[in-house]
């Protein structure tokens, strides 16, 4: 099988402006930091010992916060375990996925590692997806909301009509949520098949620590928590989740600071004569006049300028770019002009 290939990171990262893989260009809450040097002491005496096997202070963190009782939350090296395990526990060698395409790739490999089948839906114009059936029998179905790599959020009526018609499990990747106008978390509370995925990687700027959690009916948090790894976060991984957690002004205004930043970038772009399709995520899919999206990377990537070009045909067209600072996207666009 071929591997999923994740965005390229530099060796000499800080000589770049590196906007290839929707990071967050702050830094995380000065709480994460402050928690992570208290849980490691004076001598990281700590670190001798096991962590905590159920994050348990976690799950009650993002309860409280999502207004969810613990039981409905599992924690997760990163959103791509849970999204790992939802294979493992709903779908059998031979058993179907499916997901929209074009959207996170990774679900692919992931299926294929646990040998089932997938089948995938395109979009319409108007970012609705292409031939949905009445009733979808497979036993998962993944939408990726705002979508990812292109930047429209599903309506809620409109996602709650397909928790209606799947048979299986309705996974929600909202990995990029935080940046959007809403959320259908809602809807775990609502409808049994319906599963919420979040990520602390991109609006909590802690890519770097690998933290992740599904919301979802109890009776699915139980068989997750079965088989997924007995240790799978450690000590200061859980320390810096449950101060970011609770450090929310920091977030919206770091949110906040990125969709500012995301709209005039666009407009700036769209004054260029590039097409942009309206973005709810940290990022923006990003057409030029010549619609050749190879020759605008490789011209980026030679000022030190590091986006995501994809080769899958119907992307290949455009770039996306993730939203920085607002200097990184100042040079950017800059530099977008000078290639023409």
């Amino acid at each position: 099988m071929a591997g999923y290939v994740p965005g390229y990171q530099p060796p000499d990262i800080a000589s770049w402006i590196k906007l290839n893989t929707n990071e967050n260009s702050y830094p995380p809450s000065p709480r994460v930091v402050e928690a992570i040097l208290a849980e490691l002491g004076p001598d990281g005496a700590s670190l001798r010992t096991y962590p905590s096997a159920s994050s348990q202070k976690l799950r009650e963190t993002a309860g409280e916060l999502y207004g969810f009782d613990p039981s409905w939350i599992i924690m997760a090296n990163g959103s791509d375990e849970v999204l790992n395990n939802l294979i493992r526990a709903f779908a059998a060698e031979g058993e179907e996925i499916a997901y929209v395409h074009p959207s996170y790739s990774y679900y692919a490999t992931l299926a294929e590692v646990q040998g089932a089948r997938v089948r995938t839906y395109g979009l319409t114009e108007d970012f609705r997806i292409a031939g949905f059936p009445e009733r979808y029998p497979g036993k998962l179905f993944f939408l990726t909301t705002p979508n990812a790599p292109l930047g429209p959020a599903f309506p809620l009526d409109y996602i709650e009509d397909l928790a209606r018609r799947c048979a299986g499990m309705l996974v929600l990747d909202e990995t990029y949520a935080d940046f959007a106008d809403g959320s259908a978390l809602e809807l775990v509370k609502r409808y049994d098949n319906v599963v919420v995925t979040r990520t602390l990687s991109k609006s909590y700027s802690l890519a770097g620590m690998r933290l992740g959690l599904a919301i979802a009916r109890p009776e699915v948090i139980a068989a997750l928590d079965k088989i997924r790894d007995h240790y799978n976060l450690d000590r200061l991984a859980q320390a810096a989740c449950v101060a970011a957690l609770k450090d929310q002004e920091y977030l919206q205004e770091c949110c906040r600071r990125i969709r500012a930043t995301r709209e005039w970038f666009s407009t700036g772009l769209r004054t260029l004569g590039y097409e942009v399709i309206p973005s709810q995520g940290n990022y923006v899919f990003a057409t030029p006049p010549d619609r050749n999206g190879k020759r605008l990377y490789e011209g980026l990537f030679e000022r030190k300028i590091l986006v995501r070009h994809f080769s899958d045909p119907l992307l290949a067209h455009g770039l996306r770019i993730s939203i920085g600072t607002d200097a990184e996207m100042k040079a950017t666009l800059a530099a977008i002009e000078e290639i023409g």
